[in-house]
């Protein structure tokens, strides 16, 4: 299976590849598309520097070859939403080729995916079918768009594969800043180049390609079934058409699209009206010293620095901005890493899903998350309490400091008074104690309900477990 990834916007730039038009989303249909975007006669495209340092950045980052000399072409086809008739793209010189990605499976096993290339080009423009019943209209804002292309080499094997391969790329290119991975802006999408093979078999039979898959959940959806469908259709004795295909969603299943073109379809050739790309050393080498620190770098870091596992290292690094809010919360609480991974993934991420919001959205600073762990850590409150102190937090912004006060949450360490609330417990409970002591050790747990209860759930739990097996034993 291979996987080609598209990535728009790149480097977050503010204008088009070959235009000075903006990139910015959300604009009113075709209020940004200039005469070069509409490819009117005699305009000339001007390369977009940013672009090309971002490709270079994606390059160096998966340890690809960077090409020094690569080309532009024209790729002819003809679509409503391509006003030039010609796409503007490379085919045989693309300026990133060789990399790979390592991408980490469920049962924590790893694989290296290659990645033939990585090349630039414009996007097209978008049709709209909304309005008036049977007609179609264009809407020119994304023509010229700079994307980069990435291609893997055909390894993936299954449809999970697909999408961890899919992650790692997302998760590489928002560090790069290359773009903002918003796949419901389209930013960054996905076609599945899918075919199977008879057992035993050496060669793939014919590919079919499912084309702008995204969401992470829909590429899983529709290789699944695309796989399904090709097995049934070679069972019958039929034959797979090379074509592209689209998912529907609604539906759960792929249909045909177009038959399948191939590069000679294209009539690919170089673009008259653009330069070869020339890079020299010095640029690469700023390029790559403009690098962060990478996802697996971080990742390893994490583990050895903080005692992770690498699945909570790898959960706390599946995004920059993730990663540093986690660092300014233990920067804060250094002797409790691992309590502090525990809420962000735990409570923090739970609460940020519930109100779809980002960890970037600044609704609970690192700052006050922190000040709650340090009363965690403390024994001001136990791990219960702190549950209910956060819901409070979430919900009025004020510190952990101010809740507990405020509540009167501060946990009882005072010994006395919890061996009182036992007695008092064990009094209103001769039954169960009885059983207790007979040897039904599961009503330990009925004892440390009801002390919790009394107590208003305010016991410290390992003083009172210790105070309570020596209280219920005579």
């Amino acid at each position: 299976m291979r996987i080609c990834i598209s990535a728009r916007r790149i480097g977050l730039t503010k204008s088009k590849i070959f235009s000075g038009s903006s990139t910015a989303y959300g604009a009113p249909p075709n209020a940004q598309a200039n005469l070069v975007d509409l490819g009117y006669p005699g305009v000339l495209p001007v390369l977009n520097a940013a672009a090309v340092r971002m490709a270079v950045k994606f390059g160096l980052a998966i340890n690809a070859r960077i090409a020094r000399h690569s080309v532009f072409a024209r790729k002819n086809y003809f679509y409503p939403d391509l006003p030039k008739g010609y796409q503007i793209s490379q085919y045989e010189l693309p300026i990133v080729a060789e990399g790979s990605i390592e991408i980490v499976l469920d049962d924590g096993a790893k694989r290296r995916i290659g990645v033939t290339r990585a090349h630039l080009e414009e996007d097209a423009g978008k049709s709209l079918h909304e309005g008036l019943p049977g007609v179609t209209g264009i809407d020119l804002n994304r023509a010229g768009t700079p994307l980069v292309e990435i291609v893997s080499q055909p390894e993936l094997r299954s449809a999970k594969e697909a999408v961890a391969y899919m992650k790692k790329v997302h998760t590489l290119v928002r560090y790069l800043e290359i773009c903002d991975g918003n796949m419901q802006e389209g930013s960054f999408r996905c076609d599945a180049n899918v075919s199977v093979r008879r057992r035993g078999a050496e060669k793939f039979g014919t590919r079919a390609e499912v084309k702008n898959l995204n969401s992470f959940r829909f590429v899983e959806k529709a290789i699944n079934y695309e796989v399904a469908r090709q097995i049934d259709i070679l069972e019958s004795g039929g034959k797979v058409a090379q074509e592209t295909r689209l998912y529907d969603p609604d539906k759960g299943e792929t249909r045909s699209m177009r038959s399948k073109e191939e590069a000679n379809d294209y009539r690919y050739f170089p673009d008259p009206d653009l330069l070869p790309v020339a890079l020299d050393e010095a640029l690469i080498e700023e390029v790559r010293a403009s690098l962060p620190e990478l996802p697996d770098e971080k990742a390893a870091r994490f583990a050895s620095r903080y005692g992770l596992s690498p699945y909570d290292a790898g959960v706390l690094t599946a995004s920059r901005e993730l990663g540093s809010y986690y660092e300014d919360v233990v920067r804060e609480v250094p002797t409790e890493p691992k309590l502090a991974a525990n809420w962000v993934m735990g409570e923090l991420a739970a609460a940020l899903n519930k109100d779809g919001l980002d960890i970037t959205d600044g609704k609970l600073p690192a700052a006050r998350l922190a000040g709650l762990l340090k009363r965690i850590a403390d024994q001001t409150i136990s791990g219960k309490i702190a549950k209910e102190v956060f819901e409070a937090m979430w919900a009025g912004g004020a510190g952990a400091d101010a809740i507990i006060e405020q509540k009167g949450l501060r946990q009882i360490t005072d010994a006395t008074a919890i061996e009182r609330a036992i007695d008092e417990v064990m009094a209103k409970s001769p039954g169960q104690l009885a059983e207790y002591r007979a040897g039904k050790d599961k009503l330990f747990g009925f004892f440390v309900g009801q002390v919790m209860k009394a107590t208003q759930g305010k016991a410290n739990p390992m003083q009172l477990n210790e105070l309570l097996r020596k209280k219920l034993a005579g």
